[in-house]
């Protein structure tokens, strides 16, 4: 039996390094940093924006890779002479682990993680030289874009033992999409890890968001790409990690699961987990976070409800601009960590309204690259034969009244707007 490879990876962690020692010249940048604030209001004032969102489908934001890259050059003594030389390569970490495995011999990425440097045209599918001008960014430090399902090399024997080939390649949440067999224009599911980021399938069509949501890449297949538009959450089990590591309220995060089932929805308490600034819709990099409505009858178990609520609100903010935008799937596949507990997945639903389908695998991101890869291979035959193996292990139906959904989500809504920059 045949082994293949396919690789996903966080989408806009930045690494550069050197083509001759495969050396990084700085550490990875990830995607959460915020370092590049100043030059992306910098771009922002230029009145830029416009031309980066018709072009790539995002926003100015520190979340992309491109002003990494810029950083990286201009904050490291030499790194742009020896970039503009052709002596440095950048890539996201799909790019370096292929690089890697494959012992330099190949520099390339997929279209999904050419979609999010903010420097890939998602129309023309092509690297856009008026953006590498716009950020100072050589062309040859970029990696050749193939599609999410190819041949992108062999791994080198010394790793297995033997030649693996490498052929399915995708940026973290389009392989949840994939794995999730969200193959029809319309379907929805939504990863909580570190973050959420919550993705609808918009076929053949660049939707151009009017509420700050991003137009994406879902993934690309014999050269005809598949867009999604997405919302990103820049802290989810991040919220419930800092509570156990940070504040040490509980030891493990399953405990939250109980706590939250002896709470009652009307404790009152808001925690806002701006702690990398807010993502959709808000795109606020200096909004930082808080707990609101504290007193002495606050206790570990309705901070700890607060936080886990707030991953369902966020999620709530993400529907209601895609609604705005046209879009309102009535199931929402869901994956990631997160989604073990039942009471998160049910309170999700109630916020909603919606219902929300746990799949029988929850950790679809590595299934995505794997059907991927399996399609090159010809394992699978089709999308059609793919989306057979999709099963739901538990769906969730939404049982709370509308009053009090819309009551809860105000209180949540009046908290956002107190932590915003400009609020």
């Amino acid at each position: 039996m045949r082994a293949y490879i396919g690789i996903t990876n966080q989408r806009e962690t930045t690494i550069v390094w050197d083509k001759v020692t495969g050396e990084p010249i700085y550490n990875a940048i990830v995607w959460q940093d915020r370092r590049t604030t100043e030059l992306c209001d910098s771009l922002r004032l230029a009145g830029k924006e416009e031309l980066i969102m018709q072009k790539t489908g995002l926003l100015i934001d520190p979340y992309f890779s491109a002003t990494k890259i810029n950083w990286i050059l201009e904050s490291c003594p030499g790194a742009r002479e020896k970039a503009e030389n052709g002596d440095l390569i950048f890539g996201t970490v799909d790019t370096y682990l292929l690089w890697k495995l494959t012992g330099g011999k190949e520099h390339r990425t997929d279209a999904t993680n050419a979609s999010r440097t903010m420097l890939f045209n998602i129309h023309t599918q092509e690297w856009d030289t008026e953006l590498l001008e716009l950020l100072d960014v050589p062309l040859n430090m970029l990696p050749e874009v193939m599609d999410s399902s190819d041949d992108f090399g062999m791994a080198s024997e010394k790793y297995l033992g033997y030649e693996v080939p490498i052929l399915g390649m995708a940026g973290d949440q389009q392989s949840a999409l994939f794995g999730q067999t969200c193959f029809q224009a319309g379907m929805a599911k939504s990863t909580y890890g570190t973050g959420c980021f919550m993705m609808v399938n918009t076929g053949d069509q660049v939707l151009q968001s009017k509420n700050r949501l991003l137009s994406t890449v879902a993934y690309r297949l014999n050269g005809k790409p598949t867009y999604a538009l997405e919302g990103s959450i820049f802290i989810a089990g991040a919220a419930i990690q800092w509570l156990r590591d940070g504040l040490q309220l509980i030891e493990k995060a399953d405990e939250t699961e109980l706590l939250a089932i002896n709470t009652s929805l009307d404790h009152g308490i808001y925690m806002v987990p701006a702690f990398t600034g807010l993502g959709a819709p808000y795109w606020d990099p200096n909004a930082r976070g808080a707990i609101f409505g504290l007193t002495r009858d606050t206790g570990i178990k309705e901070i700890v409800t607060a936080g886990l609520q707030s991953v369902c609100f966020q999620t709530k903010d993400l529907q209601k601009a895609m609604e705005s935008d046209g879009v309102r799937p009535q199931v929402l596949r869901v994956d990631g960590g997160m989604v073990i507990n039942g009471w998160l997945m049910q309170f999700l639903s109630d916020v909603l309204g919606a219902e929300v389908d746990r799949s029988t695998i929850s950790e679809t991101t590595a299934l995505g690259v794997a059907y991927l890869a399996g399609l090159r291979a010809g394992v699978f035959s089709s999308l059609e034969s793919l989306a057979t193996n999709w099963n739901c292990e538990r769906r969730f139906e939404p049982g709370m009244t509308k009053t009090k959904r819309d009551e809860l989500y105000d209180g949540w809504c009046k908290s956002v707007k107190k932590v915003q920059s400009e609020g």
